[in-house]
């Protein structure tokens, strides 16, 4: 059980597969348009449970418990040869 409180990311779907556009590929137009938010929990809860939470922002929002007191992690991906060309290239036109 997680107390009111505490720091959660919640899983809300924002379109169901079948109200999705349909000029989507056929992969993507599959599966549910989902988001997650971060915020506070606003009553006792237990993981995977419908919750409320209130955001930084103080917007309240409903959806799935999914993790507790999540980190932050970004990336800009694997390195990619590709753009060490275009870089190259880009440098040496600027100079």
């Amino acid at each position: 059980m997680f107390k009111k409180g505490t720091y959660v990311m919640v899983r809300k779907i924002v379109l169901k597969h079948d109200e999705r556009s349909s000029n989507l590929p056929d992969d993507t137009k599959s599966k549910d348009f989902m988001m997650k938010i971060k915020g506070y929990l606003l009553h006792d809860a237990d993981m995977y449970d419908e919750v409320s939470i209130e955001t930084e922002t103080k917007r309240v929002v409903k959806g799935k418990l999914v993790e507790v007191n999540p980190s932050y992690s970004h990336s800009f991906g694997d390195h990619v040869d590709e753009i060490d060309v275009m870089k190259k290239l880009i440098l040496e036109e600027t100079r």
